[in-house]
C-alpha cells in the first residue's frame, strides 16, 4: 500500500479570511465549508483544512511545488497585494527569490504568520 498525505489542518484566527487568502494568492478554486473547516483543495488531491481557533496560532510552514508559470503568477499576485516576500525561510532577504536546487523559490506569510513557500523544483533537485 502506498501512503499519501490526504489533508492537514491549518489553524487560523479567521477561517474564511485565511482560506480566501490562500485561494486568491495560489490561484485555486473557492474553498467550500465542510463541518468546521474551509477546505482548500490542491491539485495533488491534498487539502488544507482551515479551522478557526480562539487559541494562539502557532506558526507553521507550508510549501507548495508549482510550475515556472504558476510561480510567476503567484509572485505577481503577492506583489499586487503589496505583501513582503523573501528568498529565505528566516526572512533575511526581502524582495528576492532563491535559485536553490536549480529552480526558483520564495517565502511569504499568511494573515496568521504561517510561513508559506513556493518552489519550482523539489528539494534535492528533482
Amino acid at each position: 500500500m502506498a501512503v499519501h498525505l490526504n489533508h492537514t489542518i491549518v489553524p487560523a484566527k479567521d477561517r474564511d479570511e485565511t482560506a480566501a487568502f490562500l485561494v486568491d494568492v495560489l490561484g485555486l478554486d473557492p474553498a467550500p465549508v465542510y463541518g468546521p473547516f474551509r477546505v482548500v483543495s490542491l491539485d495533488n488531491d491534498v487539502s488544507l483544512d482551515v479551522v478557526q481557533t480562539d487559541a494562539p496560532v502557532p506558526s507553521q510552514h507550508y510549501a507548495f511545488l508549482v510550475s515556472d508559470e504558476e510561480f510567476d503568477q503567484i509572485r505577481r499576485r503577492i506583489q499586487e497585494r503589496g505583501l513582503t516576500y523573501w528568498a529565505d525561510p528566516f526572512h533575511q532577504e526581502p524582495g528576492r527569490i532563491n535559485t536553490n536546487d536549480g529552480g526558483r523559490g520564495l517565502y511569504w506569510s499568511d494573515p496568521n504568520g504561517h510561513n508559506l513557500e513556493i518552489i519550482t523544483v523539489p528539494y534535492g533537485g528533482g
